[in-house]
């Protein structure tokens, strides 16, 4: 009935204190995990079983749309425009529209001065994209004002100095802080609207986004050739039956009070998506009678389209969080990857040249570029760029 400790061996002994250590750790995290694995089976099945938005037009309603940002009501506060350039995207003469294929809206802080230098540099260089793709395409940044009230008025004169040489700011009276993200998507939309309207396909980036616009390019050209044209487009890194964030820790933490229901409709990962011209006009009327309380701008933009109606679409190489692993047959397939502040140049350079050698491989090159794109893409550490199966697409 009771142990003998003098007949337990050494090996015994140690699988005691390891099963001993194990439910120390599990104890110590059993909260946290135990709310993880709970939020996200209640998530996944509020989204796959319930799946009902309703509220969307009802509890997330606003009475009196204004145009401009919500306020702590949910009700819209004007905005006025600090930097604007309302003839950006007509001709030369200024009166008519131009043909633009893309609008590029970047969301930037306004202390970010190198990184949109280097997109200006790179993927965002419309004189590239005229004479080596032969289409026009438009580069905006959107922007608020320095968060930092010591340093403010330095910065908005390096702003002006930077748009004067420039002309591609777009900046609006609000604080430029995590908490108006959602402020800044509305600017992008409501912007191109009012405009921009006739851009093809309006696409909203990070600054620390690289795109490989040749292939950007190359897929919204098949895009508008085909049978269906460039309609219900929105594409991205899609995330599904995502629930909120309840730890208040949490960079992304979200209470009850702001979002009481325990799963997001779908959206693609704000870092960088396409929308087509009729789904970015569908998203701005969202925004005029959607409640935009809810600071975490990509939720928001997923709450706005399926409003009206519109669900994303999984493109395999649109990266979500994560930053694409370097190698030249991930650049011949890739649209976009997130974490590059300082690489821009380095990846541009790399993906234009191996554009021009992409299609000479052959079948041993498309063989080992495929083996290649297994190795890296199946790994779990790049789980959050592009998935597994982006390898054999």
């Amino acid at each position: 009935m009771f142990m003998n400790f003098r007949r337990i061996n050494k090996c015994q002994c140690v699988q005691m204190l390891s099963t001993g250590l194990v439910l120390c750790v599990l104890m110590i995290c059993w909260e946290e995990l135990d709310h993880h694995v709970v939020s996200h089976m209640i998530s996944f099945s509020h989204r796959y079983l319930v799946n009902s938005y309703d509220f969307l037009s009802s509890s997330l309603a606003i009475s009196f749309p204004h145009q401009g940002s919500a306020g702590v009501d949910g009700r819209r506060v004007s905005y006025p425009y600090i930097i604007n350039h309302p003839g950006k995207c007509r001709a030369g003469d200024g009166k008519a529209w131009d043909d633009v294929l893309l609008l590029l809206f970047v969301k930037s802080a306004p202390e970010n001065f190198e990184r949109r230098q280097a997109i200006r540099d790179t993927w965002g260089n419309k004189s590239f994209v005229w004479s080596e793709l032969g289409v026009s395409v438009r580069l905006v940044f959107a922007v608020g004002v320095y968060s930092d009230v010591g340093g403010r008025s330095m910065v908005q004169d390096a702003l002006h100095r930077e748009d004067q040489i420039h002309g591609d700011l777009i900046q609006q009276n609000f604080v430029d802080t995590f908490h108006n993200l959602t402020t800044k998507l509305i600017l992008q939309f409501h912007w191109s609207q009012t405009f921009c309207p006739q851009a093809h396909f309006l696409m909203s980036a990070d600054d620390d986004v690289f795109v490989h616009m040749p292939n950007l390019v190359k897929y919204l050209q098949r895009l508008l050739r085909s049978q269906r044209g460039a309609k219900d487009l929105w594409v991205g890194h899609v995330h599904r039956g995502a629930p909120p964030i309840r730890h208040k820790g949490s960079k992304y933490h979200v209470p009850y009070d702001l979002y009481p229901w325990p799963s997001y409709p779908d959206y693609t990962a704000g870092a960088g998506y396409v929308v087509s011209r009729d789904v970015a006009a569908k998203i701005y009327q969202a925004t005029l009678v959607l409640n935009s309380s809810l600071y975490i701008d990509d939720v928001f933009m997923g709450m706005c389209a399926k409003a009206m109606g519109v669900s994303p679409q999984e493109h395999a190489y649109f990266s979500g969080e994560g930053k694409a692993p370097y190698h030249p047959c991930i650049y011949d397939r890739m649209i976009t990857s997130h974490g590059h502040a300082a690489d821009v140049r380095f990846l541009w350079q790399a993906a234009t040249e191996t554009t021009a050698d992409s299609e000479a491989g052959g079948i041993l090159g498309k063989l080992y570029c495929t083996a290649v794109r297994v190795t890296l893409l199946c790994l779990p550490y790049y789980h959050n760029t592009y998935s597994c199966l982006a390898a054999f697409t």
